[in-house]
Parts: structure tokens; C-alpha cells; sequence
């Protein structure tokens, strides 16, 4: 095992991701990539390889499938591939700082965090869905994140709404908090708050139902992440911090009354929080009184809630006025049991378009 390789990357070389990618379409990315990468003979030729490389992956992981949604092949992929790009010894000189852009560059375009690329036109309705990896690995290294799926799922559908037309593109998250802290979600979100009309973050949550996520707090609460790391301490924003509330803008009251079906859809409105004047935390099922200090929003702790704050954030200190939010979807963990969480995502989406 090469010592620059994260836990992450080395965890796909365990025998149940191999035997995931060798039965998914995927199997011959990392042989390619390895041929590509040993014709690349500068700088400038390993990022049109790697960019290419990366928007292939994400091109080929939106596809629609025959059977059920499975976002582990492009999640596995991707681990496999940075690990490459990660200990590559390439025959020009290539400095840390470059290799870190290459990363980077990897990460950005296998996860749809490029460019959104929306059609042109006042017909249109823009939507961005966002999910995020499989995490819990090291309880369960099989599991598949609804989220995930949902975004892949969703990329590219269009779907009426009164006299114009709404189409989805999808981004994927990481599982990771050092990512977040260095400005991730910012970097990929403000160009998409210039162009949509709809952020709409997605997360695996309860089992059984669907949490419309009312109020997000400014507060990590030390959650193990992708890389075994924990952070806890208030969110840190790039452009210095931030309330210590924000709230949906999604239309919360019409899409629980509007959205049938098997699963529960409710609008969580409990927060955690240290009154103003106060030093323990209690728990506000209506959410934060004035001066309040958050320790957990509506969606917890953890990189969800962290999501769902930076976006909605992100709307208001950009004016871009998009209906921004947070979407828990039950608990599943495998592509199977995702299929009806995903019909049911698509009529929350859809819903929040139209209400």
C-alpha cells in the first residue's frame, strides 16, 4: 500500500468494492486512466487526461440504468482513480501543488461540480439536486447512499411546470469535512445560485420518512467522516462567519400536503440550540428563539446540516432568491430498497417547484 493514499482510497482495494466494480461497467476505467496518464508527457496533457477522464465517469454514472439507481460503482471508481493520481510518478517534474490541482480537477468533474451546464432560454426552470457519497463504511462497507442515487437519478429530468419546463442537474458531495472547510460547497454552489431557480440539498436520514429540513445551524458536532476524521466547532465560511441560523426557502406546509404515499414527508422544524444568556443546550421543537447559539439544526450535526446551511447562506448573502433547501430521505442503504425513496424524491422535487 502506497503511504500518500488516504483510508478512503485505500478502502477501495478491499474485496467487496472490487468485486462491486467488476460487475458494473466500470472495470475498465483504471487501466485506461494508467495508459492515458503514461502518454502524458506534461502538465498541460495530464489535466486535458484527467479532466476527460473524470467527465467520462460522471457522464457514464448519470446514464440511466436498466435496473435500480447504484451510485457505489462511480464512488468506488472515483477512490480507485485519485489513488492513481495520488501516487503517480510521472516522467516530467510535477510539484505537489500540481498534483493537488490534478486532484482536485478529478474531484470536481467526477462528482458534476464543473460547470452546470443548463440550457439557454426562458422556457426553462434551472434546478440543482446535490447528495452525497456512501458513508458508514466501516459498518457497513456494501452501503449505498439514497441521496447519492437520487441525484444520478435525477440528472437531466425535466418535468413541467404551468407553462415552462424544469430540468434537474445534479452534483455529489464527499463525506469528508475538510473538504467543506476548504471551501467545496462555495466554490460549486455560487455559480450555481447566479443561473437556478431551485438548490435543492439531499441527505440519508430516518428511517421511514422524509424530513423537509426548516432551520440549519451554524455548528459541527465532531461526526466521523469519510477519512476518520471529526471536526466540532462553528461551521468556518470563506468569506468570514456566518448567522447562527438560516432557513429553508422551500415551500415546506405545500409539499407534506401534496406529497403522498408510503413514506411520512415532514417539515422538521426542532433545532438544538444554547439559549441567549445561557450555557446548556436544549432542544426547540420550533425551532431557535432569539440570540440563540445552534448546536444542531434541523438536520443534525453532521455534513448535512453543514450543507444545508452553506446553501441556504449562499442564497442569501448572493440575493440569488432560489427556492434553497434540505431533503432527508429515509434510510436505505441498498440500490433496491432506494427505488421507491427515489419516485417519492422526484414528486418532492417536483413540488417544490409548483407550490
Amino acid at each position: 500500500m502506497h503511504h500518500d493514499t488516504t483510508p478512503e482510497e485505500n478502502r477501495a482495494r478491499l474485496p467487496l468494492p472490487r468485486s462491486l466494480l467488476a460487475r458494473s461497467g466500470f472495470a475498465a476505467t483504471d487501466p485506461l486512466l494508467a495508459a492515458d496518464l503514461r502518454e502524458a508527457t506534461t502538465f498541460e496533457r495530464a489535466r486535458r487526461v484527467v479532466a476527460s477522464h473524470a467527465f467520462h465517469l460522471w457522464t457514464e454514472a448519470t446514464r440511466t440504468p436498466a435496473g435500480p439507481m447504484d451510485d457505489r460503482p462511480l464512488y468506488w471508481t472515483r477512490l480507485m482513480l485519485s489513488a492513481r493520481l495520488r501516487t503517480w510518478r510521472p516522467t516530467f517534474d510535477l510539484s505537489q501543488v500540481q498534483r493537488t490541482e490534478l486532484l482536485h480537477l478529478w474531484e470536481k468533474t467526477s462528482r458534476g461540480l464543473t460547470d452546470p451546464d443548463f440550457p439557454p432560454g426562458e422556457k426553462w426552470l434551472r434546478v440543482v439536486v446535490t447528495g452525497f457519497d456512501p458513508f458508514h463504511l466501516d459498518q457497513d462497507l456494501g452501503c449505498s447512499n439514497p441521496s447519492g442515487a437520487a441525484a444520478l437519478a435525477l440528472h437531466g429530468w425535466t418535468f413541467p411546470v404551468g407553462e415552462r419546463t424544469a430540468v434537474v442537474r445534479s452534483a455529489l458531495f464527499p463525506v469528508r469535512w475538510d473538504d467543506f472547510t476548504h471551501g467545496m460547497v462555495e466554490e460549486a454552489l455560487t455559480p450555481r445560485h447566479r443561473v437556478a431557480d431551485a438548490v435543492i440539498t439531499l441527505s440519508r436520514g430516518r428511517p421511514d420518512r422524509f424530513d423537509l429540513e426548516v432551520h440549519n445551524g451554524a455548528w459541527r458536532g465532531g461526526g466521523i467522516d469519510n477519512l476518520g476524521a471529526s471536526r466540532t466547532g462553528p461551521i468556518p465560511l470563506p468569506e468570514g462567519p456566518g448567522p447562527q441560523w438560516t432557513r429553508t426557502s422551500l415551500p415546506v406546509e405545500h409539499i407534506v400536503r401534496t406529497v403522498g404515499g408510503e413514506f411520512t414527508v415532514v417539515a422538521n422544524t426542532e433545532v438544538t440550540e444554547i439559549p441567549a444568556g445561557e450555557g446548556e443546550p436544549v432542544t426547540r421543537p420550533q425551532g431557535p428563539g432569539a440570540g440563540s447559539s445552534a448546536r444542531s439544526g434541523g438536520g443534525g450535526d453532521y455534513l448535512s446540516n453543514e450543507i444545508a446551511y452553506r446553501n441556504t447562506l449562499l442564497r442569501d448573502r448572493t440575493g440569488s432568491g432560489a427556492l434553497s433547501g434540505h431533503v432527508h430521505l429515509p434510510k436505505t442503504s441498498r440500490p433496491h430498497e432506494h427505488t421507491p425513496v427515489l419516485e417519492r424524491t422526484r414528486a418532492i422535487v417536483a413540488a417544490a417547484l409548483n407550490g
